[in-house]
């Protein structure tokens, strides 16, 4: 029984220290209406980011009554939602595009020391997967919900380059960036 109860304390422990180690940020935060027989009845949306910038990243939406409560609603749906990100150095593995909605973003991957030339959500979603170099374009519509929910589809699309050359039974260095082909050689 002591066992037990000394094994659940230590997974408890790793779980709050992993929910110390992630990056939460509040993208955007509106008030919308509902109007009812006797007005308008209030509450607010948020939308959060959680990553652990390790490449790790999650997007959760959440709406409640009370401004605190939208956002830990958010934060919940975000760690649940998360998933891992293909990362080649601090960049991205290949270009992609995807549509939201009427946003769309177009991600492309940068050589190092680029560092994240983004907008307020495509930056928010990117940093918070540890990205550090890259290079992207907003196009279409500025709702950052559907820019940010873009972005996370971008991230989600991402396959790394070893598992597509193994697919496709190729050499890796015949699908890699061409600024990492030289660290695959030498």
């Amino acid at each position: 029984m002591a066992k037990r109860e000394r094994k659940s304390k230590e997974r408890e422990k790793e779980r709050e220290e992993r929910r110390e180690e992630l990056d939460e940020r509040v993208v955007h935060l509106t008030r919308t209406a509902k109007v009812v027989k006797g007005g308008r009845r209030f509450a607010f949306r948020a939308v959060v980011v959680v990553g652990d910038r390790q490449g790790r990243v999650g997007v959760g939406i959440g709406k409640a009554r009370e401004v605190p409560d939208a956002i830990r609603k958010a934060s919940e749906r975000a760690k649940k939602e998360m998933v891992r990100v293909p990362r080649l150095g601090g960049t991205i593995p290949h270009e992609v595009t995807v549509k939201f909605g009427a946003g769309k973003v177009l991600l492309k991957p940068a050589s190092p020391g680029t560092g994240v030339i983004a907008g307020g959500g495509v930056r928010a979603v990117v940093e918070a997967a540890g990205i550090s170099d890259i290079l992207s374009k907003s196009l279409g519509s500025d709702n950052i919900l559907n820019v940010v929910q873009a972005t996370f589809s971008a991230l989600k699309e991402l396959q790394d380059f070893r598992e597509e050359a193994a697919y496709r039974g190729v050499e890796p260095a015949h699908l890699a960036p061409f600024w990492y082909k030289e660290e695959l050689h030498g």
